[in-house]
């Protein structure tokens, strides 16, 4: 799909990655970009500053997604673009994280990128054409190790992914999942001699790698390109590539 013309929605978009993004897509010729978050006052100046409207939303509330695409195309016109992006780091765990913080990452993680087909596929599908977005990670392709709560919802977001794609491909809607490792924002990783991590990229880049996957409509986004022979290698031989998790586990708890 080209960017020119298009209507796009981006949550989690007042800094980061959905800053990055709506730039990227103005500059691609976007007809209007709505930018969401939870704070008003950091959306809006983000607005602002690039020339597009903002609102805040709660991404983990429905009610609030499906204003957002009310109101988006009140002002903009139907929905053609929706990236779901906000998001959350985490740590700790499976044993020792308490069930609030998992169902806290379940719903930002999977429940908003529901809420959010759910509000823009009727009109996706009565038009014949649109596109989800779905910013993931490569911990859901991988592991992060040490963050079971954000590994484990990261990874039931790629498979949220899949499923849209092959139930509503035919339909004319198209799905990509993104999923970079380290990249230079407030979620960055803190040191990267752990291995869990090819390198920090910045958010500009990453953005330009995603118009690319858009135009060519790629299901895996992969700023980081490692990520596609880890991928492979972890197909090939499961129990090998566990066994290497686990040495690389070993390896981090040392440099702790």
């Amino acid at each position: 799909m080209e960017l020119q013309d298009k209507v796009v929605v981006i949550t989690g978009g007042a800094g980061g990655i959905g800053r990055a993004m709506a730039s990227a897509f103005l500059a691609e010729g976007a007809a209007g970009v709505m930018l969401a978050d939870r704070d008003q006052a950091e959306v809006q100046k983000a607005a602002a500053s690039l020339g597009c409207l903002g609102m805040a939303c709660d991404v983990t509330d429905e009610a609030q997604i499906q204003a957002l695409v009310r109101a988006t195309e009140a002002q903009l016109g139907p929905v053609d673009l929706f990236c779901s992006n906000a998001g959350a780091g985490g740590t700790g765990l499976l044993t020792e994280v308490d069930n609030a913080v998992w169902q806290t990452q379940w719903e930002l993680h999977v429940m908003a990128h529901l809420y959010a087909a759910r509000a823009v596929l009727p009109s996706m599908i009565e038009r014949g054409s649109g596109y989800l977005l779905n910013t993931a990670s490569a911990a859901g392709l991988l592991a992060a190790i040490g963050s079971g709560p954000y590994t484990v919802t990261k990874a039931a977001a790629i498979k949220l992914a899949e499923f849209l794609a092959i139930t509503h491909g035919d339909d004319g809607v198209r799905v990509s999942v993104l999923c970079p490792q380290g990249v230079n924002t407030a979620m960055a990783p803190k040191r990267l001699g752990d291995g869990q991590t090819d390198g920090i990229i910045e958010p500009e880049v990453l953005a330009q790698v995603v118009v690319d996957a858009i135009r060519e409509e790629r299901f895996h986004v992969l700023p980081h390109p490692e990520v596609d022979t880890y991928v492979k290698r972890k197909a090939g031989d499961i129990d090998r590539w566990l066994a290497g998790m686990r040495r690389l586990r070993q390896r981090s708890m040392s440099a702790e």
